[in-house]
């Protein structure tokens, strides 16, 4: 029995020895390992990115050194009960949590050429020049008040000289483009205010829109041409469409949530 008893001593510790061999302990930092194969680990994921410094295996050694020694420091100071730090490793957890139950679903998201020109059907990528009376986010009534009315000066001046456009926005747009005529280039839909889109979809070239509302102030909004489909930027499209569907997917995850959840809502308070 001892006999036997020594033998699977031994057995344990040769493959103790060996697994220790396989992933050695490159270093340790007031007792905590850091083994070969967090090191390997840590540096292959350091050579994907691009850095004005050589990446070596003794500059990651040192990252993860000093990691441990800023997590030690942290732990004793109990910055994990700190609520800006709970609400950081909340927000990890959100997504974290997100990403494990969609990622199966993520991952069949196919978006075809003809999923982006229905998409551009609706959605035209315009190039259009603005002049802006900016308001704060809440404004005071009679600075909302004095921004309309300012604008709806120059609207009417342009509806008799809709040529004075770049020269009035050069004046009076609060805008940085206003230098350029209030020119914004041609922009995708996703980048615009959906006010500010709604209002010159659809509308031909040079037509002028009257004060248009935005969460930014009052615009007065020139078209200037939209883009064929042929010429769009089809990567940045098919990107486009893609967050659309992952959106879709995501508003459906969480109303099966919502729908499973006791939520109660006081309305009066939204008011």
């Amino acid at each position: 029995m001892l006999r036997k008893t020594l033998a699977i001593t031994s057995v344990l510790l040769l493959s103790t020895t060996s697994m220790a061999a396989k992933d050695p302990v490159v270093a340790t930092v007031d007792g905590i390992s850091i083994k070969k194969s967090e090191l390997e680990k840590t540096y292959q994921e350091n050579l994907m990115f691009v850095s004005d410094k050589r990446v070596t295996r003794q500059k990651v050694l040192n990252d993860i050194i000093n990691r441990k020694l800023g997590i030690k420091r942290a732990k004793k100071a109990n910055l994990d009960n700190d609520p800006i730090v709970k609400q950081k490793m909340e927000d990890i957890m959100y997504h974290a949590q997100i990403s494990k139950d969609l990622e199966p679903r993520l991952k069949k998201i196919v978006v075809t050429d003809a999923d982006v020109d229905k998409y551009y059907k609706d959605h035209p990528e315009y190039r259009t020049a603005h002049i802006l009376f900016r308001v704060r986010t809440n404004p005071e009534k009679e600075e909302n008040e004095a921004a309309l009315n300012q604008a709806l000066k120059v609207y009417n001046t342009l509806k008799k000289k809709p040529e004075l456009f770049s020269e009035l926005a050069n004046k009076f747009s609060q805008s940085s483009t206003a230098p350029n005529g209030g020119d914004m280039g041609f922009q995708p839909a996703i980048r615009l205010a959906p006010e500010y889109f709604n209002a010159i979809k659809g509308k031909a070239d040079n037509f002028i829109t009257p004060p248009v509302k935005t969460q930014f102030g009052y615009h007065i909004i020139k078209v200037m041409a939209v883009k064929s489909v042929k010429s769009i930027n089809n990567a940045l499209y098919k990107k486009i469409v893609y967050d659309q569907k992952r959106d879709a997917i995501l508003d459906n995850y969480f109303s099966e949530l919502r729908a499973k959840a006791n939520i109660k809502i006081n309305e009066e308070t939204l008011k």
